[in-house]
């Protein structure tokens, strides 16, 4: 006899509901551990593939591109597996964001629908680009994981603007004056930074990885690097900014059996 399941979201008011004792609900109430973990293992999947090229001698310790990090084994191996999860963790993140604005509405009409479900369709589009930068290598397939990368933060600035502008739309009620303007300051500064990362990565004429100080368009990779960076880190403090909002909701999955199957 097969079994329905339907997931459905439940706001908790405006305090985070009580956590039983014991576990990671101690700490994060409600669903504060779903970007919490995006946030932390997209950190790791940064910093481990970064530590592990640069002692390898795979690339420069000053700057390198993201993805130069994650082009040699044995860190590839490790970069194309923590990126595709931090992927896989940043859609669920935001189908969940979706969920919550879409029950705030119920309360407080302060956003179209149409906004929202716009909204994240764009960032389900960079967790795809996400997945093709993972899974496409920078040497072996440039063009696809350039485009991928190009995906990726492109329609991550444009969801986090997006985002912001929800977010102010629903002040006082379901977002503080500090949260509006932390968000509002890193998609600016995202969006700043984006624009010099594209810029100056089509200057330049060959793909490699190993830069040296001097040569020729090294000065125009190591500010696309710069610019990458900080674009990057924008995402993941920007996510952290979801913790708060994430407490005060619970999902409850309920399972009905239908005898006459």
């Amino acid at each position: 006899m097969p079994a329905a399941t339907g997931l459905q979201p439940l706001l908790a008011g405006q305090a985070p509901t009580p956590a039983r004792p014991g576990g990671m609900r101690c700490c994060l109430p409600g669903l504060a551990f779903v970007p919490a973990l995006l946030v932390s293992w997209s950190s790791a999947a940064f910093i481990v593939s970064y530590v592990i090229a640069v002692l390898e001698g795979h690339v420069q310790p000053l700057v390198p591109y993201i993805s130069d990090t994650g082009t040699k084994p044995p860190e590839s191996g490790i970069f194309g597996f923590m990126i595709n999860i931090s992927a896989l963790l940043g859609a669920v993140t935001m189908y969940i964001r979706y969920l919550i604005v879409e029950k705030q509405k119920e309360s407080s009409d302060f956003v179209g629908s149409l906004f929202n479900l716009i909204t994240l369709c764009i960032g389900l589009l960079g967790c795809i680009g996400m997945g093709i930068v993972a899974t496409f290598q920078e040497l072996a397939v440039p063009s696809v994981h350039d485009g991928g990368a190009l995906m990726a933060f492109g329609a991550g600035v444009v969801y986090i603007t997006l985002q912001s502008i929800i977010s102010y739309k629903s002040y006082p009620q379901w977002s503080s004056r500090c949260i509006c303007y932390i968000r509002i300051s890193i998609s600016v500064v995202s969006c700043i930074a984006v624009i010099p990362m594209i810029a100056f990565a089509s200057r330049i004429s060959i793909t490699k990885i190993d830069w040296i100080p001097g040569e020729k368009g090294y000065v125009y990779h190591f500010v696309s690097a710069i610019c990458e960076w900080t674009v990057a880190f924008g995402f993941v403090f920007y996510f952290l900014t979801f913790i708060r909002d994430f407490q005060r909701v619970t999902l409850r999955i309920s399972t009905e059996m239908h005898e006459d199957f």
